[in-house]
């Protein structure tokens, strides 16, 4: 009687074999990773297709679809979603000629935008002849944390690490965890096109923040979902999960938040800065408004405490990181520029973010 074991694959050999394989020529072919958003409006979904030709733009790439009642968009009797290409980046996890693809979503008997679909809504704001001629420039700061299992990464398995205070943009293996994560999914964007500007170590350890832009109206949300798929990605090669949650730990640890940089045309000219004060009223009167769009769980990470303002008050001010929005002291000092809505939770749509803070400014009296 013969026996057999067997034997577990190590991660580098695993690799290695891995790597072997994509290695292979693809004679021609290109994979298109189409990607979307699905029916929480924080889930993110995706599915290969082959194509016979390399892509440059998403008007050249087919409509596709997939089982919306699997993401919670469709029922099961008429679970077809349609996937509409509007955005195209180059793929650093298989590189060569193959592709990344953002996709709207859309039910195929009515053409109305899927459930979780703002980016419809987006466009059509971003697309007003007023908005264009102001041309919004947004520069998103995408707070995140990394968890091993159910514990931030670099927390005890029970207990609480030291307290907050020298971990924010620290050094050393004491006070930064994760840091080959966050180079890696650095570099990720970078490969993929996407204009990420920096990333840094947070206030809390386990976490951290990049920022993408400065990006032009609709393509600031398109470049930060591809980001976070690409950091959901480059997580799950390290065995490790992303949360996006604005307040992923209770009690006296910082949350994460979404921090919107925005400025216009007459924001960034002479005399912008009254400009900038202006749409501060306005944004004033349309808190709530904002509030309502700003992401799930937003009530437990703006209680006015470690650098938010409580949630029911809308404030301004220089310098001052604990307001509703910030405006900067070079702004001050220029005269002109850009203000930080500091408002957004780390998962709200960047979609919703940026095209509500446009239309209260621009489109309403």
């Amino acid at each position: 009687m013969s026996t057999s074991t067997s034997t577990a694959v190590g991660k580098d050999s695993s690799s290695s074999i891995r790597n072997s394989y994509f290695d292979l020529p693809q004679f021609g072919k290109t994979m298109a990773e189409y990607i979307w958003i699905g029916g929480s409006g924080e889930d993110l979904r995706s599915k290969t297709k082959t194509l016979s030709f390399v892509p440059t733009s998403p008007e050249e790439l087919p409509i596709w679809n997939y089982d919306g009642s699997s993401c919670g968009q469709a029922t099961g009797k008429e679970s077809e979603i349609l996937l509409k290409p509007v955005a195209i980046f180059r793929d650093p996890m298989r590189r060569g000629d193959n592709v990344l693809v953002m996709c709207e979503t859309f039910d195929p008997k009515t053409n109305k935008p899927a459930i979780a679909n703002h980016r419809d809504y987006a466009a059509s704001i971003f697309e007003n002849e007023t908005v264009k001629d102001e041309e919004y420039w947004f520069g998103i700061e995408q707070e995140y944390t990394l968890f091993n299992g159910k514990t931030p990464l670099g927390w005890p398995e029970d207990g609480y690490p030291a307290p907050q205070g020298p971990y924010y943009c620290g050094a050393g293996a004491d006070r930064v965890f994760g840091r080959e994560i966050a180079e890696a999914h650095y570099r990720a964007c970078l490969y993929a096109g996407i204009n990420i500007s920096g990333i840094n170590a947070e206030v809390m350890p386990g976490q951290w923040e990049y920022q993408v832009g400065p990006s032009v109206g609709i393509s600031a949300g398109d470049e930060l979902w591809v980001s976070r798929y690409l950091l959901l990605r480059v997580a799950e090669d390290f065995g490790v999960t992303v949360s996006f949650d604005p307040k992923p730990i209770e009690g006296d640890w910082n949350g994460a938040g979404l921090h919107t940089n925005v400025s216009s045309n007459s924001m960034r000219e002479d005399g912008g800065l009254a400009v900038i004060k202006a749409a501060m009223e306005k944004l004033r009167e349309n808190h709530e408004e904002h509030i309502k769009v700003y992401g799930k769980g937003n009530e437990r990470r703006l209680s006015g405490k470690h650098e938010t303002s409580d949630i029911h008050t809308f404030s301004w001010g220089i310098g001052n990181r604990g307001v509703s929005i910030r405006i900067g002291n070079e702004t001050a000092k220029a005269g002109k520029g850009y203000f930080e809505d500091r408002r957004p939770a780390s998962n709200a749509d960047p979609y919703l973010v940026t095209a509500r803070i446009t239309e209260t400014i621009e489109m309403t009296n």
